[in-house]
């Protein structure tokens, strides 16, 4: 609707009280905090060009170097380590240094990592260029991304951009997931790396040209808020991250959330992502027909989320959490028995669920997280996505591990089903707060 990105305003009365920008005479048809939000998208989508390929490389790596899945799965972990380790410090950068700095760098050291790789020979190259590049580049453009840009550019509408955003990876899942294994089943990975090399560096010159760090730098006001002036860059963001992942490892509910969580991203991002491809292409089906499959997933994934947040207005969150960990984990139980060479509808509607239920864990776990920690909430939760992303990480070296050992990824799936089923455990034994409790200062490991 027009009204949603239209603001117009008079000039402002002088106040004594409050600065106003004086260069600030009238706003355009188009709020430049909308233009923000636009290349931000865009930033995100160029990001899951990055986030898609590495489960994609997995077999092709593995016929070329006859490196073992193990030492390929090590370096897609290490990748989604640094990305979990970075995410609770990249909003203190963008305080420090602006969003824009911090993004071109990113973005740069994403192109780096992947343009490098067309030229190894050795696993441990594989392990430097997209483990460690390609992990600090995404992990600086991980949820701190889009939550600072929202944070600062909007007062109005902040839920829809959040959502906007946040749809934003799964869309570029969708588009970057087939064409990548297109690319690789018609031209090989190398075409493939050099292409979410080039999506990376497509949107520096948007990033440069058009993201600003702050409303105050282009003279205006945040959409639906008041000017305000730009604050000078901060200082020991850093440290008081550290401290409060401190102060709520002395707390039981702290462990029981990173624990439920470091499971959730094992058993997507660690062995969805990862490992659907190859262990759908070991029972002979296409590379192409897989990864659509995995990207169909992405669909759902919005439509989980969202209900998932309705739920959590209503329901207890911690059941919420157990019911879907231990749905998920039953699932999962039941994959080896639905691969097959061709797709059918039980396997689709092994996707369609699967893709609900994929991040449908976040709102409850953020909701825990807020009524467990109150005005520390937004770090807490930091440092448990992190978990997120280090249960990931050993999933994707693991797994690979055991289909070397095992010739297959039946054990894989099994041994993940009851890890959720643990997960289901631990949700409920979390604590409730009574809502009129404050939030007390934390204590040695009480639940």
């Amino acid at each position: 609707m027009l009204s949603d990105v239209t603001q117009t305003t008079e000039t402002p009365a002088p106040d004594a009280s409050r600065r106003t920008a004086p260069e600030v005479r009238r706003r355009p048809r188009i709020h430049r905090a909308w233009i923000v939000a636009a290349v931000t998208f865009v930033t995100i989508i160029g990001g899951a060009a990055f986030n898609s390929l590495p489960g994609l490389l997995i077999d092709p790596l593995h016929t070329e170097f006859d490196w073992s899945r193990g030492e390929i799965g090590l370096a897609v972990s290490l990748d989604m380590a640094l990305y979990g380790l970075t995410a609770p410090f990249a909003a203190a950068l963008m305080d420090r240094f602006g969003i824009r700095r911090v993004v071109v760098v990113a973005l740069s050291a994403v192109a780096a990592g992947a343009l490098a790789s067309v030229w190894m020979t050795a696993a441990w190259q594989l392990m430097i260029y997209w483990g460690v590049l390609v992990g600090l580049g995404s992990g600086s453009m991980a949820m701190a991304f889009s939550a600072t840009v929202t944070n600062r550019w909007f007062v109005a509408r902040r839920g829809l951009v959040t959502g906007i955003l946040t749809a934003a990876g799964a869309s570029g899942q969708l588009v970057f997931l087939p064409l990548c294994a297109w690319i690789i089943d018609r031209h090989g990975w190398r075409p493939a790396s050099v292409t979410v090399a080039l999506a990376a560096l497509a949107v520096v010159p948007f990033v440069w040209l058009l993201l600003r760090d702050h409303p105050a730098d282009v003279g205006v006001a945040p959409y639906g808020g008041e000017y305000a002036d730009k604050p000078a860059p901060a200082r020991g963001v850093a440290s008081r991250t550290l401290r409060v992942l401190f102060d709520a490892a002395r707390t039981g509910p702290f462990w029981l959330l990173a624990g439920t969580f470091a499971i959730c991203g094992a058993t997507t991002n660690g062995l969805i992502r990862t490992h659907f491809v190859p262990s759908a292409h070991d029972h002979g089906m296409p590379i192409t027909a897989a990864a659509s499959l995995l990207a169909v997933i992405g669909i759902f994934d919005i439509i989980g989320t969202i209900f998932s947040g309705w739920l959590t207005d209503r329901f207890e969150a911690r059941r919420l959490l157990a019911v879907y960990y231990a749905l998920r984990g039953i699932s999962l139980l039941f994959l080896p028995m639905l691969m097959a060479p061709t797709v059918h509808p039980s396997m689709v509607f092994f996707i369609v669920f699967y893709g609900l239920d994929w991040v449908a864990t976040v709102p409850p776990t953020l909701a825990l997280c807020r009524e467990q920690y109150g005005e520390d909430s937004a770090i807490v939760f930091g440092w448990v996505l992190a978990s997120h992303q280090v249960g990931a990480a050993l999933v994707a070296f693991l797994g690979g591990v055991a289909r070397d050992h095992f010739g297959s990824y039946d054990m894989v799936w099994y041994a993940s089903g009851a890890m959720c089923a643990t997960a289901a455990l631990m949700a409920l034994v979390i604590r409730r707060r009574p809502a009129s409790a404050a939030v007390p200062r934390p204590g040695p490991l009480s639940g």
